[in-house]
């Protein structure tokens, strides 16, 4: 039985649950909360998956109704959002780059984190703000010196969708062009709808899609990655220690905006991401301006869709 674990409710009080099939193969929301407050390192590493699929066998989870709730991240706030660059051979190319020989490696704050449906801030000033749809890694074991790929494959929980948000006027040109100030901006890293278990489905073949007002961007497989996801997962863990919980982000394939082919996002835009057997993200998009508040670690803007 596949299982998508998600979070529901409003920013900073999301709610743990899961989605699973009945005998009549309908999908049906249960609550988490007799194993745990929240989907996390803590629930991951103690084999919440397998726990959460013994107490669905034993009807121990209260079914629920998602009508009306928002959907946040499938993961609460994480240690760390590691990603990965030009990691499709076609995308390096549309970049202008080699094909690395060992991945490219950045780190993206965690508070870039946003819910898949949230409205998304374009930054005051930005004209090159670019989407990438990305193969997102949830690690649900701590990955430390790992000896082998295999051993990494054993530390990932499971796989998300998630939005690269990158603005390329920060990012590249010039001496100030930074990929940390490129890829920090607030809500960049849309995640989710759901994270379903690494057993549950094959991350070598899955096609990724972007449309942007319903207009196709990217449309590609993951069975083009250049790493796959256990040889990033041991190739970081000789760098980092990577926890429960953390996210990797794993590289977008072509057909983004910087490619030139197509204009960057502008207010009113609607960009949405599929991922096969991962789910489907949606944003509209506006113009922030004035910072009005934080809650749940999400920054909220003043802005106009106009």
């Amino acid at each position: 039985m596949t299982l998508k674990f998600a979070r529901l409710g409003t920013a900073g009080n999301e709610q743990p649950a899961v989605i699973a099939q009945d005998a009549q193969g309908a999908e049906k929301y249960f609550s988490l909360t007799p194993l745990t407050q929240d989907i996390d390192g803590a629930f991951l590493a103690t084999d919440g998956i397998e726990r959460t699929r013994q107490a669905l066998d034993n009807g121990e989870l209260p079914e629920i109704s998602p009508e009306g709730l928002r959907i946040g991240a499938p993961v609460a706030r994480p240690g760390a959002v590691v990603a990965v660059g030009l990691n499709y051979t076609a995308h390096a190319a549309e970049s202008g780059a080699t094909p690395p020989e060992v991945p490219v490696v950045f780190l993206k704050p965690t508070n870039t984190i946003a819910g898949p449906f949230d409205a998304a801030p374009i930054p005051p000033s930005s004209e090159k703000y670019d989407w990438e749809v990305e193969l997102a890694i949830v690690i649900g074991q701590e990955a430390s010196y790992l000896s082998s790929s295999e051993e990494a494959g054993g530390c990932i929980a499971g796989y998300a969708v998630a939005n690269d948000l990158s603005e390329r006027e920060y990012q590249i040109p010039g001496a100030a062009g930074q990929w940390t100030k490129g890829k920090s901006l607030p809500g960049s890293t849309p995640l989710g709808p759901w994270l379903v278990p690494a057993s549950d489905i094959d991350a070598g073949n899955l096609r990724l899609q972007t449309l942007v007002n319903g207009a196709p961007r990217q449309d590609s497989s993951t069975s083009d990655m250049i790493f796959d996801p256990a040889t990033i997962v041991h190739h970081l863990s000789q760098y980092m220690v990577l926890e429960p919980g953390d996210v990797i982000i794993t590289g977008t394939p072509e057909g983004v905006a910087m490619s030139g082919r197509f204009p960057f996002i502008q207010p009113g835009d609607v960009v949405e991401l599929e991922i096969d057997g991962l789910g489907r993200q949606r944003q509209e998009y506006f113009r922030a301006t004035t910072r009005t508040a934080v809650q749940g670690g999400a920054a909220s803007f003043a802005g106009t869709n106009a």
